[in-house]
Order: structure tokens, then C-alpha cells, then sequence
């Protein structure tokens, strides 16, 4: 998905995303289309610049951004109540 195509909805999910600890940047460019840079250039321009800071600061070398840095993969808890997810529609059990 090019980044000039991106609704509102969709920018709120991506900082949504991108300010959630487990949600790796992997996982944005698969669904979004947007590399890490492209990442923090549109938190950048819509975050204010004290918020960004904070943003960089919280994710810069975070192991669970990065899904090669991350062991979460092994051994993950999924509970058994969360429906699965496919194609971003919610499931039923």
C-alpha cells in the first residue's frame, strides 16, 4: 500500500501498532506496506515532536519491534479465548 494512499483509519492503526510493545514493524509492513523508516516518518509528521521522542526513545533497541531481535515467536501465550484473525476479519470459533 503506497503511503499517499493511506486513509485516516489507517494512520491511527499504524501508530496504534506502532506504539504497542509486541507489535513488531514486520508486522506493519506486512499489513501496511510501510518500512521502519517509512514508519517513523509518519509518526513524525503526526505525532507532536515531545510525543515522538518519547515514541523513539521507548522503541529505539527494544527487542520486541524487531522481529529478528525477538524470541517471541517460540513459545508465545495465546490464551484460548482469543478468536483467531485472518485477512483482519475477526473469526468465529
Amino acid at each position: 500500500m503506497d503511503k499517499h494512499h493511506l486513509t485516516s483509519v489507517d494512520i491511527d492503526r499504524i501508530i496504534e501498532m506502532a506504539w504497542e510493545d509486541r507489535t513488531p514493524f514486520e508486522a506493519i509492513e506486512i499489513q501496511f506496506g510501510l518500512l521502519n523508516k517509512e514508519v517513523i516518518e509518519l509518526m513524525r509528521s503526526q505525532l507532536t515532536s515531545s510525543s515522538f521522542r518519547r515514541w523513539r526513545k521507548r522503541t529505539t533497541g527494544r527487542t520486541t519491534k524487531h522481529k529478528e531481535l525477538s524470541n517471541l515467536d517460540k513459545g508465545r501465550f495465546k490464551s484460548s479465548l482469543q478468536r483467531m484473525i485472518t485477512n483482519n476479519k475477526i473469526s468465529k470459533r
